[in-house]
């Protein structure tokens, strides 16, 4: 059985490339990793965690309208991972639903009201993250059949042979690579910071694309690879390759309570125990994946 939250909405501001894609976004500096709204602060959850709110629940914390990652009718990735867990241990599925902003953690996981976050990058000092059941990146979209149809990588001479139109989320990684091969007065920016109730800076931009607004789009690697698969046009999606000053790939756990380490420990094992389950829930959604070495890995 599931069993929903009413949804907790609050703020006008929200973030427009999802939770997971807005807490990896990076200030100008290649060097000043950006880890969201709230990163920084030092996780206040409660000391001395009574660990789950409702053992007999997988209560999980989410965006109530976020695909891929997850909204309030449970069609993101994010949605079926909560069902395949809470099956998997054997509890009711519940939702704490809030918008991915500012006070995401401090309104959902750190107020008890929910025990798990499913998209949180290793790094974020805000809750304490599992170990990571994916790593994904950034990546290049291009139109199939198209001047640009086999990008690969930002410094393709066919990029400054003549003026191509690039998609671009404002202060987000692939910006540092631009700008490393001078190719910034070729973006079109779209807003990192938009109201998610109503539009969403990912969708606008791989529209933008399928109808030769742009010719390029830079996207957080989930959203690309959702938005893609549902295109009426053939596009292909590429991992951005890692480039020295401007991380683009980042390991994906579930996040919990500092304090709350059996639960942890018994995330990490269901991680450990169902990776294959747990890729295949992703590519069904096209999110791209790496291995350790960076490479991607295909799909059986």
């Amino acid at each position: 059985m599931i069993r929903f939250d009413i949804s907790r909405r609050g703020f006008s501001a929200l973030l427009s490339t999802g939770w997971a894609a807005a807490i990896l976004s990076v200030a100008a500096p290649a060097s000043a990793q950006h880890m969201g709204p709230d990163f920084g602060a030092k996780g206040d959850d409660n000391q001395g965690s009574i660990e789950l709110v409702d053992p007999k629940t997988l209560r999980v914390c989410a965006d109530p309208n976020n695909l891929p990652f997850s909204n309030d009718k449970g069609e993101g990735f994010e949605n079926r991972i909560a069902e395949f867990l809470a099956k998997k241990l054997g509890k009711d599925l519940a939702y704490t639903y809030y918008p991915g902003a500012t006070g995401f953690v401090r309104n959902t996981l750190n107020a008890h009201l929910c025990d798990v976050i499913l998209g949180m990058p290793q790094g974020n000092d805000l809750v304490q993250t599992t170990n990571p059941y994916y790593r994904t990146t950034y990546a290049i979209v291009t139109r199939a059949g198209s001047e640009l149809d086999g990008l690969k990588t930002l410094d393709d001479p066919r990029l400054k042979e003549k003026p191509h139109r690039i998609g671009l989320v404002a202060n987000t990684p692939p910006g540092n690579v631009l700008a490393m091969n001078g190719l910034m007065a070729s973006v079109k920016p779209y807003a990192l910071m938009v109201d998610t109730r109503v539009e969403s800076s990912g969708a606008a931009m791989m529209h933008d694309l399928e109808k030769g607004e742009i010719d390029v789009a830079l996207l957080w690697g989930p959203i690309a690879g959702y938005y893609a698969k549902h295109s009426s046009v053939k596009l292909n999606v590429t991992p951005l390759p890692e480039t020295p000053g401007a991380r683009a790939a980042f390991r994906i756990g579930f996040g919990v309570r500092h304090s709350d380490q059996n639960w942890k420990r018994e995330l990490n094992t269901l991680i450990a125990q169902n990776k294959i389950e747990l890729e295949r829930i992703l590519r069904d959604y096209g999110v791209p994946l790496l291995d350790e070495s960076g490479h991607a890995i295909m799909t059986p």
